[in-house]
């Protein structure tokens, strides 16, 4: 066998293979369809999270998690934590949500909503107003620091701080009523875990959006990269048409391009200038892709100015492109079995939710028999003792009774209607009776209704135990 001999490679070019030195991305100022929607996202998003949370309903905050007091509202729907289906139920549906859109169009959700990709949009933007755009931008970065410089640096993270904590203050804001916290924040008196959460998710929104921004979409999410196994060739992508485009090459606009050989690409790097992860698209599908759209706008603008057909950069998918399918077949392909299956499994868990949010009985009981052992009577009835928990989920006091079903004879010996506060619950004790020889000894089954004294429909049966000794 013939020796062949191996080279050793110097340590530092290894290095340099396995850790890439970050290139910080200069996103351009792109116009058009698609950057539109993604403004329009920024603004609907944030227009809900700041603005939900100074919203009044029935005299208190809209939308509250009192974690203290382990009530959740919802604007007149009051939630407690023996409601937790509902929060399972709202993790399938965006479970599912996620899984359609991805095999319909990709990562819609990562360009257009998820807010790492709309607090970068708002901090970018804050930056093009004080630095410039992208050349200004790069010129100032590689410039030497001077009073210029150091103002528009300071001018810059100083907005982005004030940002970032009022992001955080809004953020503890659904956890402890939000005009209870700002005269806290003023006066210096927040608790320990407000100014924790306060101040945690402030500087980590300031660090996500302003330092790290692509490197958390490309580094840190786990949806980049486990997307490929919820994409197929029928998933709409943003894709740059190799066949169409190549050969690339600059040229005059007044060239034929197909008399020169080349491609309809002029090989601007427009698209990748706009890109906020800096991909070129013309590499192909690539993992940080967040199907943002704007080097469509970018590439469509430069097609128009030299007089060619938009779309050498367009969403579709790779059975289209190969097999040349119009826009009708394509469509036709994008709506195939598997989203129609999660289309139709999505509906129908948000009909069933829907439905059981209309018919949900604003009165939840608890029913705990004490421990102690059942006590016999002189006249030989047997009597035990229950805890009933009664939790009013409506905003506005009501009045309860409670009953004895299941049972024949059994008798409630103390007071058993209550007055429960709005929004409230209340434990009272209830003492059961019930005559000998009615019951068999051990363990027998007993009801108790609770009844809404001014609804009669709102009623709640629950199950217990009563007890016969031996």
């Amino acid at each position: 066998m013939k020796h062949i001999p191996i080279t050793p490679v110097p340590m530092d070019e290894v290095e340099l293979a396995l850790f890439e030195e970050r290139k910080k991305v200069y996103p351009r100022t792109q116009k058009g369809w698609f950057a539109s929607w993604r403004w329009v996202m920024v603004a609907f998003t944030q227009l809900l999270f700041y603005g939900t949370a100074w919203l009044n309903w029935n005299e208190r905050q809209a939308v509250l998690f009192d974690l203290v007091a382990r009530k959740f509202y919802i604007f007149g729907i009051v939630f407690w934590p023996q409601d937790f289906i509902y929060l399972a139920v709202l993790l399938v549906i965006s479970a599912l949500s996620l899984f359609l859109f991805t095999a319909v169009a990709g990562r819609l959700f990562c360009g257009y909503a998820c807010p790492q990709t709309v607090y970068t949009e708002i901090f970018l933007w804050i930056e093009r107003k004080v630095e410039g755009d992208r050349n200004a931008r790069i010129k100032l970065d590689t410039g030497p620091l001077t009073a210029r410089k150091f103002s528009l640096k300071f001018v810059k993270h100083f907005l982005w701080l004030i940002l970032s904590l009022w992001t955080g203050f809004t953020f503890v804001g659904y956890f402890t009523p939000i005009r209870e916290l700002a005269i806290s924040v003023g006066s210096f008196t927040l608790g320990p875990w407000e100014t924790f959460w306060f101040l945690f998710y402030g500087f980590a929104t300031y660090g996500n959006a302003g330092w790290m921004r692509e490197q958390v979409c490309k580094y840190m999410c786990p949806y980049a990269r486990f997307q490929s196994a919820m994409f197929d060739k029928d998933t709409l992508i943003v894709t740059y048409d190799t066949e169409r485009g190549e050969p690339r090459g600059s040229r005059n606009k007044k060239v034929d391009f197909k008399a020169a050989g080349l491609g309809s690409c002029v090989d601007c790097g427009i698209c990748v200038q706009v890109c906020p992860t800096g991909i070129d698209i013309r590499n192909g599908l690539q993992y940080e892709c967040i199907a943002c759209g704007l080097c469509i706008d970018g590439c469509d603008q430069v097609m128009d100015k030299m007089g060619y057909e938009r779309g050498l950069i367009r969403y579709t998918t790779e059975h289209a492109l190969t097999r040349k399918l119009d826009n009708k077949a394509m469509w036709k392909r994008v709506f195939r079995l598997r989203t129609l299956v999660y289309s139709g499994i999505l509906g129908l868990i948000i009909i069933v939710a829907a439905v059981s949010l209309v018919y949900h009985v604003p009165l939840k009981v608890d029913v705990i028999r004490d421990r102690g052992m059942p006590k016999i009577t002189e006249n030989g009835e047997i009597e035990n003792v229950y805890r009933l928990q009664v939790m009013n989920t409506q905003e506005s006091a009501r009045r309860y009774s409670v009953e004895i079903q299941g049972v024949k004879g059994a008798t409630i010996l103390n007071n058993v209607d209550i007055d429960v506060k709005s929004a409230a619950a209340k434990a009272f004790p209830v003492r059961v009776r019930v005559p000998a020889n009615v019951l068999q000894t051990g363990s027998n089954r007993i009801r108790f209704v609770v009844k809404d004294l001014d609804a009669p429909d709102v009623s709640v049966t629950e199950k217990a135990v009563f007890i016969v000794p031996r």
